[in-house]
């Protein structure tokens, strides 16, 4: 399915879990491989602030991509934020969802005029 470009310069991105490797296969504990590169996937959750709404995602990174300085409650910047709906059957179920994936995580600021407790 197509990937959509997802516009993130006045949200605000708070990192709610750390990187940790995405696991492919729980019985394993094989790592996802990125298809083109090979290397390694890290995945990290963020909630995602814009226009007074909020939602919790997990997003994809490649290992690369995962800089230095990030912290749990910060804000960070997820450049070239994709989203790509996905849909399958499982056990004669159909599912379906939205996998988001990032070129990076790096340590973010919030928006201007954003500060926290401020009001608009």
């Amino acid at each position: 399915m197509r990937a959509i470009r997802v516009e993130t310069s006045s949200a605000t991105i708070l990192l709610t879990e750390a990187p940790e490797p995405k696991v492919k296969d729980r019985q394993t504990g094989e790592i996802a491989k990125d298809a083109v590169s090979g290397e390694a996937l890290m995945k990290v959750g963020v909630v995602y602030i814009d226009e007074g709404e909020s939602s919790l995602i997990a997003v994809t990174v490649p290992e690369s991509g995962i800089t230095d300085g990030l912290a749990v409650g910060a804000p960070v910047s997820l450049p070239g934020l994709v989203a790509r709906p996905w849909e399958s059957v499982f056990s004669g179920q159909a599912r379906h969802g939205i996998a988001y994936r990032a070129a990076a995580v790096v340590p973010g600021a919030f928006p201007v005029g954003q500060a926290v407790g401020q009001e608009n």
